[in-house]
């Protein structure tokens, strides 16, 4: 490794499982001092390297007692990397307005909260890499029974774009992963809640997400993590404010 984030400070909200953790590990593994959260703690069990600190991303309480103790232990964060979210499946009229608003405030609000409470102390320390976790699906792409979900990841896209403008002169840099479909537990789980809704075997709805995915493949946590170690380190200095995809070619 050339330890890339050699003397930075980041933090890593659901970084428990899946994306997440692929980050966080990579993160630690290119010399950063990480600072792992999520939701449930004993996911982050076995991250080596890490500080472990339960975090609760849609509690504006918890948001902020967490910011406390970070900054007064660590300094600000020199990169944010906000990854918690959820996949709801259906389409509109499948969508009750609690799932509407379930779905905003993890996806989005959650984004809205740590920057309130991290950015403050970014920019007194003269700036940041901020990366926020949206989707292929979202104004890049739209695909059947994801309403909400795509409206969600959108908006995380507009939100990027919005701190990248206010902050440029400040040493922000804001920047949005856009993934396509990934292997990861939330998808193990997904699979699974189709099965068992529709009476179809976990293999074939498995094979319509490989199917979906120009490359035939679906990806992988540590190639999304590659990323956002680039988008973290000094190497992507010149770029802010952009929707990167690692989506094995889903938006062509």
């Amino acid at each position: 490794m050339a330890r890339r984030l050699e003397g930075k400070v980041a933090l890593v909200t659901a970084a428990g499982q899946g994306i997440g953790r692929a980050i966080a590990e990579a993160f630690v593994a290119e010399g950063a001092r990480v600072i792992a959260t999520d939701v449930e703690v004993s996911k982050l069990a076995g991250l080596g390297g890490a500080e472990h600190h339960k975090l609760d991303v849609r509690s504006t309480p918890e948001v902020e007692a967490v910011a406390k103790r970070v900054v007064d232990a660590a300094g600000a964060p020199n990169v944010l990397v906000n990854c918690a979210g959820f996949v709801h499946n259906g389409s509109v009229l499948e969508c009750s307005e609690d799932d509407w608003n379930f779905s905003f405030d993890l996806n989005v609000a959650s984004i809205h909260r740590m920057l309130r409470a991290f950015l403050p102390g970014m920019l007194k320390n003269g700036g940041g890499s901020i990366i926020n976790i949206s989707s292929a699906v979202s104004s890049i792409r739209g695909v059947p029974s994801r309403y909400v979900y795509g409206a969600s990841k959108a908006a995380i896209i507009g939100l990027t774009k919005a701190v990248a403008a206010d902050f440029i002169r400040q040493g922000i840099r804001a920047n949005a992963i856009c993934p396509g479909t990934v292997e990861s537990p939330s998808l193990e789980q997904r699979i699974a809640t189709l099965a068992k809704e529709t009476g179809r075997p976990p293999q074939e709805i498995r094979q319509g997400f490989i199917d979906r995915q120009p490359m035939g493949r679906l990806g992988t946590p540590v190639e999304v993590a590659a990323l956002a170690v680039f988008l973290a380190s000094d190497e992507s200095s010149y770029v802010t404010g952009q929707p990167h995809l690692v989506d094995g070619g889903m938006a062509l």
